[in-house]
């Protein structure tokens, strides 16, 4: 299975830096004894592998040759590839750019790079329908796409919609190997037009195509704003001392950390 991971973004929202915001250090890791930064990259790299990912794709602009310097070949028990966005035409262009590479009977998983949730082995809980998403519950679902579910079906995906109607949003999704190629299809068919992929599943149900939400997602910190890499650093720093155990603010927050117990799911703009 591959997962896809867009990394063309400008990374508007957290500049100015001097390398791809998908390499941001957030947190460490311990690599053969030796504790070194993590780039925020990495924890998405993670769990698409748990998700059951042997093989990942890179969507990169032009000018993002860093990632491709710093991740390399492989990554874990994961090997990996790299394909061109040219210009930053939305999520839909870059997920299927990866048709490039992606085999006619594979499935795949797609995830944020500047993101970091829990449980880490969520992806596992994903059926393996033509698509399913990840869900996790959120305060202000406005800022993100907000899955309205009727049972576990999607019934509609609300995209960054004031007085969205779910505290749902969607933080990663899987699609079977005919999943991709319709809604591939779908999306050309529609002259390419959806840069968000929720207005191109809203398309897919409207036409008959089913969607299934997993509320299996427990926390959730977009790390592209200053408020959110703030929350994600202390968390992750609470989180080593707490066996573990990470409870992460939905969208971060620029608070003072609380404790674990005490804590519950914000967002920031």
């Amino acid at each position: 299975m591959w997962g896809i991971v867009p990394a063309a973004g400008r990374g508007s929202r957290i500049q100015p830096l001097a390398f791809s915001k998908e390499l941001l250090p957030v947190g460490s890791r311990r690599d053969d004894g030796t504790d070194r930064p993590c780039a925020v990259a990495e924890y998405l790299l993670e769990r698409l592998i748990l998700g059951g990912a042997d093989k990942i794709c890179f969507v990169i602009s032009p000018g993002k040759s860093d990632i491709l310097e710093y991740f390399g070949d492989h990554y874990g028990s994961a090997q990996l590839a790299y394909v061109v966005q040219p210009d930053a035409s939305g999520l839909c262009d870059a997920v299927f750019r990866a048709r490039t590479v992606v085999g006619h009977d594979e499935d795949v998983i797609v995830g944020l790079p500047d993101t970091v949730w829990f449980p880490k082995a969520a992806l596992q809980t994903l059926p393996g329908a033509d698509l399913s998403f990840l869900l996790f519950p959120v305060e202000h679902p406005e800022l993100f796409d907000a899955v309205v579910l009727d049972g576990d079906r999607v019934k509609e995906i609300q995209v960054k919609q004031r007085g969205a109607a779910s505290k749902w949003i969607w933080g990663a999704f899987k699609m079977s190997a005919r999943g991709f190629r319709e809604l591939q299809s779908l999306w050309m068919t529609r002259d390419r037009r959806d840069e968000y992929f929720g207005t191109l599943v809203n398309a897919y149900i409207a036409g008959g195509g089913q969607g299934l939400g997993v509320k299996a997602g427990e926390s959730y910190v977009d790390v592209g704003t200053i408020g959110g890499y703030r929350t994600a650093m202390a968390l992750l720093a609470e989180s080593s001392t707490a066996n573990g155990r990470s409870r992460l603010l939905a969208g971060g927050s620029s608070e003072a950390v609380r404790p674990a117990a005490a804590m519950t799911n914000g967002a920031t703009a």
